[in-house]
């Protein structure tokens, strides 16, 4: 069996990651506009620079839950016949031990050369302006995806969608498009389709199945599911 899951910022809040997005849009007090777009780096690249470097501070004392530790034991069972496509910059899945990841909006522990596109571990605060280890130049910037840019990866999920027997939706809203059609994508070729949520997405009902509860119980209990139906 073919599997592909989506995580979005649902899977990392039992492990203290904030959304940083609040009911009125706002990322920690900072409008959308001013913190992630491009335009916002080229007419503030401190005040960007400041927010990445706070996220990361942050991320850096999380740990992964039992939703992240499943996906990963998921892993060892199934091989290449799983793959996790997250919306998560968090980089928790890895922690968890999981290394058929894809990350379609970045990684937050990586920085991105705007002068030459090498990437690079971060190695201190990009507020610091710290140098390119690949060219040399100090233009290193968060390497996420911003509103307006394209996510990553885009061909090699839709692949794996079409390919896949089963897709599960596991902390995500649903609300953003590319990530948005993926279970129509999946439904369409035949997969069965299952959405993991605190609460129904907004897409909810074009899944097969639906189960409402904390990731760190729905998800290990799904897991168990899938591996007991292979045994």
């Amino acid at each position: 069996m073919r599997i592909v899951v989506l995580t979005g910022a649902g899977i990392s809040a039992e492990s203290g990651v904030p959304t940083f997005r609040d009911a009125g849009g706002l990322w920690e007090g900072h409008r959308v506009e001013d913190v992630a777009t491009p335009e916002a780096f080229e007419r503030d690249p401190d005040t960007v620079q400041r927010f990445y470097d706070q996220r990361r501070h942050a991320v850096a004392r999380a740990e992964p839950n039992p939703a992240h530790d499943a996906l990963a034991r998921l892993e060892r069972e199934l091989g290449d016949d799983l793959l996790v496509v997250t919306q998560n910059i968090d980089g928790l899945h890895e922690q968890a031990g999981s290394r058929r990841v894809l990350h379609m909006h970045g990684e937050l522990l990586q920085a991105l050369c705007a002068r030459c596109g090498a990437r690079s571990p971060v190695m201190a605060d990009l507020l610091e302006r710290p140098p390119c280890p690949t060219c040399g130049e100090r233009m290193l910037r968060p390497d996420v995806v911003w509103f307006g840019e394209l996510p990553y990866h885009l061909d090699e999920i839709d692949e794996a969608l079409l390919a896949c027997d089963e897709f599960a939706a596991i902390g995500t809203s649903g609300a953003v498009y590319p990530a948005a059609g993926f279970v129509m994508t999946a439904a369409d070729w035949g997969a069965h389709t299952i959405e993991l949520n605190l609460a129904s997405s907004e897409i909810a009902p074009l899944f097969d199945e639906v189960r409402h509860g904390p990731a760190s119980i729905v998800v290990p209990a799904w897991v168990d599911e899938v591996l007991a139906a292979r045994a």
